[in-house]
């Protein structure tokens, strides 16, 4: 019976690479794991690029599978990012997927799901969590992990290492610069948070906590309207800045709980005809690349060349082969001055 036009090619095998090459299986073997040398360590140089040679004709790839059973080592990167449509959750994507690539290790991005789910059925190198909660059932995710032999490094600021690494950066000093910040030229000024800082500040420390406090410590008393809540999109935050800027007595400048926000804030501000930072100035949290993206530029907050940094500690503790009890990394944060509070710019013309 003559083979179907259609059959499905049959995937290329290391015996077919042996074949083509005149080597034993053993050998190609060898070459795929990254041993082969010269002066007699390995496989020679010259049957190493024969083996090559014979592997991209057939288009072969080693089975990652395998490799990861026989060198304890999957060459991937996960990342757990809560909100991937934040500009911070990009900014940290983009820099690791770049320094795992210097490294041939390949990023895989898990946008709000379960962890510990997806860590159970995917081998990584090394997985970076940031929506990791306080309560026990997280720890005992964690704890879990560890036990494994899983590699982690943790985004919080609550959290200390435990056999895994913890990134910290604590917003909140920052977010009180940015408060001061803008409290050196206004007293009208309007917040717009995310709902769960909103919510818990009355039990514990978020970033509206700064605003209640900086606006009391001032002798300011705010409109309850000149504060607005969004859920965790974008399209929340521009309704919730239409809203408070919209308003009779509106705010003269906006202090946002993240980049996302503010940046949400300025468009809104464009479409209702406002002059930013003539008729509204804003400030954001956390120093995104999205920050110096639009115009006018956004003032924000934030640990300096963090997205680097982080990546940096990241991948290096995929390669590493000695295993930690778990380190902790400290960014402290500062403010990064943008168009979008400089009042002694010039004023653009009204349309």
């Amino acid at each position: 019976m003559a083979k179907s036009e259609h059959q499905v090619p049959r995937r290329p095998t290391l015996r077919m690479v042996a074949e083509r090459a005149g080597v034993s299986t053993a050998t190609v073997s060898y070459v795929f794991s990254g041993r082969s040398g010269a002066n007699g360590a390995g496989v020679a140089e010259a049957t190493a690029a024969r083996v090559m040679a014979a592997a991209e004709e057939l288009n072969y790839r080693p089975n990652s599978a395998a490799r990861a059973i026989r060198t304890g080592r999957s060459g991937m990167v996960q990342l757990s990012l809560h909100m991937l449509s934040d500009p911070w959750s990009l900014a940290v994507a983009d820099a690791v997927n770049a320094e795992a690539n210097r490294h041939g290790l390949t990023t895989l991005i898990l946008a709000d799901g379960d962890w510990h789910a997806a860590l159970d059925r995917v081998e990584s190198d090394v997985a970076y969590l940031d929506g990791v909660g306080l309560d026990d059932a997280a720890r005992k995710d964690l704890a879990d992990l560890v036990r494994r032999g899983q590699r982690l490094v943790v985004f919080s600021e609550h959290l200390e290492p435990d056999g895994f690494d913890v990134i910290r950066s604590d917003a909140i000093p920052g977010c009180e610069i940015a408060m001061d910040h803008l409290l050196e030229r206004h007293t009208a000024i309007g917040c717009i948070a995310a709902e769960g800082a909103v919510r818990l500040a009355e039990e514990q420390v978020t970033r509206y906590t700064p605003y209640v406090e900086k606006l009391a410590a001032a002798g300011i008393v705010p409109d309850p309207a000149w504060t607005v809540t969004y859920a965790d999109t974008q399209a929340s935050a521009f309704t919730a800045a239409v809203e408070l800027l919209s308003g009779e007595n509106r705010p003269h400048a906006v202090y946002a709980t993240t980049d996302f926000a503010a940046i949400a804030t300025i468009n809104a501000a464009h479409m209702l005809g406002l002059r930013v930072p003539h008729d509204v100035a804003v400030v954001g949290v956390g120093n995104t690349p999205d920050a110096r993206l639009i115009a006018p530029t956004l003032t924000t907050v934030g640990p300096t060349d963090f997205y680097e940094r982080q990546a940096r500690i990241i991948v290096d503790r995929a390669l590493e082969t000695d295993p930690t009890s778990g380190r902790l990394h400290e960014f402290a944060w500062t403010l990064f001055p943008g168009g979008s509070t400089d009042l002694d710019a010039p004023a653009p013309r009204a349309r």
